[in-house]
Protein backbone atom coordinates (compact mmCIF):
# COMPACT_ATOMS: atom_id res chain seq x y z
CA UNK A 1 0.00 0.00 0.00
CA UNK A 2 1.40 3.43 -0.93
CA UNK A 3 1.81 6.23 1.59
CA UNK A 4 -1.09 8.08 -0.04
CA UNK A 5 -3.32 4.98 0.14
CA UNK A 6 -2.32 4.33 3.75
CA UNK A 7 -3.19 7.93 4.68
CA UNK A 8 -6.54 7.61 2.90
CA UNK A 9 -7.27 4.41 4.84
CA UNK A 10 -6.73 6.47 8.01
CA UNK A 11 -9.10 9.18 6.73
CA UNK A 12 -6.22 11.58 6.02
CA UNK A 13 -4.97 13.32 2.91
CA UNK A 14 -1.40 14.16 1.88
CA UNK A 15 -1.31 17.97 1.82
CA UNK A 16 0.51 20.06 -0.76
CA UNK A 17 4.16 20.59 0.09
CA UNK A 18 4.41 24.07 1.59
CA UNK A 19 6.73 26.64 0.07
CA UNK A 20 9.37 28.04 2.44
CA UNK A 21 8.28 31.07 4.48
CA UNK A 22 11.75 32.64 4.54
CA UNK A 23 15.26 32.23 3.07
CA UNK A 24 15.65 28.43 3.24
CA UNK A 25 14.67 25.35 1.27
CA UNK A 26 12.01 22.89 2.43
CA UNK A 27 14.37 19.92 2.17
CA UNK A 28 17.96 19.03 1.29
CA UNK A 29 19.18 15.70 -0.05
CA UNK A 30 22.73 15.03 1.10
CA UNK A 31 24.29 11.65 0.46
CA UNK A 32 21.71 9.05 1.45
CA UNK A 33 19.63 11.34 3.65
CA UNK A 34 16.79 13.81 3.22
CA UNK A 35 16.76 16.63 5.75
CA UNK A 36 13.27 18.13 6.05
CA UNK A 37 13.11 21.70 7.36
CA UNK A 38 10.91 22.37 10.36
CA UNK A 39 7.24 21.99 9.51
CA UNK A 40 4.46 23.78 11.34
CA UNK A 41 0.76 22.86 11.60
CA UNK A 42 -0.51 24.79 8.59
CA UNK A 43 -2.31 22.40 6.24
CA UNK A 44 -2.63 23.57 2.64
CA UNK A 45 -1.97 27.13 3.80
CA UNK A 46 -4.61 27.10 6.55
CA UNK A 47 -3.39 28.18 10.00
CA UNK A 48 -4.27 25.81 12.81
CA UNK A 49 -3.19 24.97 16.36
CA UNK A 50 -1.92 28.39 17.34
CA UNK A 51 -1.25 29.08 20.99
CA UNK A 52 0.64 27.70 23.94
CA UNK A 53 0.15 24.10 25.09
CA UNK A 54 -0.85 24.08 28.75
CA UNK A 55 -2.61 27.44 28.47
CA UNK A 56 -4.46 27.83 25.15
CA UNK A 57 -4.30 24.21 24.02
CA UNK A 58 -4.56 20.83 25.73
CA UNK A 59 -1.98 18.06 25.37
CA UNK A 60 -4.41 16.33 23.00
CA UNK A 61 -4.69 19.46 20.84
CA UNK A 62 -0.89 19.72 20.87
CA UNK A 63 -0.70 16.13 19.64
CA UNK A 64 -3.09 17.04 16.81
CA UNK A 65 -0.75 19.91 15.92
CA UNK A 66 2.16 17.44 15.84
CA UNK A 67 0.13 15.16 13.58
CA UNK A 68 -0.42 18.08 11.19
CA UNK A 69 3.36 18.72 11.22
CA UNK A 70 3.91 15.03 10.37
CA UNK A 71 1.56 15.31 7.39
CA UNK A 72 3.58 18.29 6.16
CA UNK A 73 6.81 16.35 6.65
CA UNK A 74 5.36 13.51 4.56
CA UNK A 75 4.39 16.04 1.88
CA UNK A 76 7.96 17.39 1.76
CA UNK A 77 9.44 13.88 1.64
CA UNK A 78 7.01 13.01 -1.15
CA UNK A 79 8.20 16.07 -3.10
CA UNK A 80 11.85 15.14 -2.46
CA UNK A 81 11.42 11.71 -4.07
CA UNK A 82 8.96 12.83 -6.77
CA UNK A 83 6.27 10.61 -5.28
CA UNK A 84 8.39 7.43 -5.44
CA UNK A 85 8.35 6.18 -1.84
CA UNK A 86 10.44 3.15 -2.80
CA UNK A 87 13.36 5.61 -2.69
CA UNK A 88 12.86 6.08 1.08
CA UNK A 89 14.23 3.39 3.36
CA UNK A 90 13.14 4.77 6.73
CA UNK A 91 12.52 7.74 8.98
CA UNK A 92 15.67 8.26 11.04
CA UNK A 93 14.97 11.14 13.41
CA UNK A 94 12.44 13.78 14.44
CA UNK A 95 13.15 16.98 16.33
CA UNK A 96 10.04 18.27 18.11
CA UNK A 97 9.53 21.74 19.57
CA UNK A 98 6.45 22.46 21.68
CA UNK A 99 5.39 26.03 22.46
CA UNK A 100 4.27 25.54 26.04
CA UNK A 101 3.87 27.15 29.43
CA UNK A 102 7.00 27.35 31.60
CA UNK A 103 6.28 24.35 33.84
CA UNK A 104 4.98 22.06 31.05
CA UNK A 105 6.29 18.49 31.29
CA UNK A 106 4.35 16.54 28.64
CA UNK A 107 6.39 17.33 25.51
CA UNK A 108 6.78 13.60 24.69
CA UNK A 109 3.00 13.08 24.66
CA UNK A 110 2.56 16.06 22.31
CA UNK A 111 5.22 14.90 19.83
CA UNK A 112 3.71 11.40 19.96
CA UNK A 113 1.03 12.85 17.68
CA UNK A 114 3.67 12.83 14.92
CA UNK A 115 5.52 9.69 16.00
CA UNK A 116 2.33 7.65 16.11
CA UNK A 117 1.32 8.78 12.61
CA UNK A 118 4.70 7.83 11.13
CA UNK A 119 4.48 4.33 12.60
CA UNK A 120 0.87 3.95 11.41
CA UNK A 121 1.77 5.03 7.88
CA UNK A 122 5.27 3.55 7.48
CA UNK A 123 5.24 0.59 9.88
CA UNK A 124 8.66 -0.30 11.31
CA UNK A 125 10.31 2.05 8.78
CA UNK A 126 8.53 4.86 10.62
CA UNK A 127 10.15 4.11 14.00
CA UNK A 128 12.72 6.80 14.73
CA UNK A 129 14.98 8.53 17.21
CA UNK A 130 13.74 11.93 18.37
CA UNK A 131 13.79 14.74 20.84
CA UNK A 132 10.84 16.67 22.29
CA UNK A 133 11.52 19.98 24.03
CA UNK A 134 9.66 23.15 24.93
CA UNK A 135 10.26 26.46 23.21
CA UNK A 136 9.30 29.93 24.41
CA UNK A 137 7.87 30.84 21.00
CA UNK A 138 7.54 29.34 17.55
CA UNK A 139 6.97 30.89 14.10
CA UNK A 140 3.49 32.29 13.41
CA UNK A 141 2.46 31.53 17.01
CA UNK A 142 1.99 27.81 16.33
CA UNK A 143 2.04 25.23 19.10
CA UNK A 144 4.46 22.75 17.48
CA UNK A 145 7.29 22.63 14.94
CA UNK A 146 8.97 19.40 13.85
CA UNK A 147 11.87 18.63 11.53
CA UNK A 148 12.88 15.22 10.19
CA UNK A 149 15.65 13.14 8.65
CA UNK A 150 14.90 10.26 6.29
CA UNK A 151 17.30 7.64 4.95
CA UNK A 152 17.23 6.98 1.23
CA UNK A 153 17.19 3.41 -0.09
Amino acid sequence: MSITEKLESLGLELPSAAAPAANYVPYVISGKQIFISGQIPFLNGEAMHQGRVGADLSVEQGAEAAKACALNILAQANAAVDGDWSKIKRLVKLGGFVRAVVDFKDQPEVINGASNLFVEVMGDAGRHARFAVSAADLPRGVAVEIDAIFELA
